[in-house]
């Protein structure tokens, strides 16, 4: 748990600053199509720490998979539920998510994970049979 906490951390830290970056860009789409035209100090230091922190917990989730020996499936469901959460609850404090829009959130959210999931593992499996089929060519 030492260890996952630290590369947690770390991995945090790495990526975290995407985070205020990404919302910049989003402002600035927002503004540029007259979505948001203003946003207070208060706002926008919320906003900022807030996306911060949500960054922060995505990037360090990913340390389920290398650092704790847990089959993928399961690290896979861990990391699911981290971000679902993280995400809602960041959207649903900065008044981004009305209450009555979760049910599309939740289904756009868990679909999306899932399709994601599943292309990795599609890659995965096409490396895996051209790697063995190139191990058995060499073997024989």
């Amino acid at each position: 748990m030492k260890n996952f906490m630290k590369e947690f951390g770390k991995r945090g830290m790495l990526f975290a600053w995407m985070g205020p970056v990404i919302l910049c860009i989003v402002w600035y789409f927002l503004n540029r199509n007259g979505v948001v035209t203003e946003l207070s100090i208060p706002v926008i230091i919320q906003n900022i720490l807030t996306i911060l922190f949500m960054a922060f917990i995505a990037a360090g989730i990913s340390a389920v998979y290398t650092v704790e020996k847990l089959p993928y499936a399961m690290a896979s469901l861990i990391q699911m539920a981290v971000l679902y959460f993280d995400y809602m609850l960041v959207y649903l404090f900065n008044g981004w998510l009305p209450v009555s829009a979760l049910p599309v959130f939740s289904l756009i959210f868990f679909v999306g994970f899932a399709v994601i999931w599943f292309i990795i593992y599609l890659s995965i499996k096409r490396i895996t049979s051209r790697m063995n089929s190139k191990l058995k060519n060499n073997v024989e």
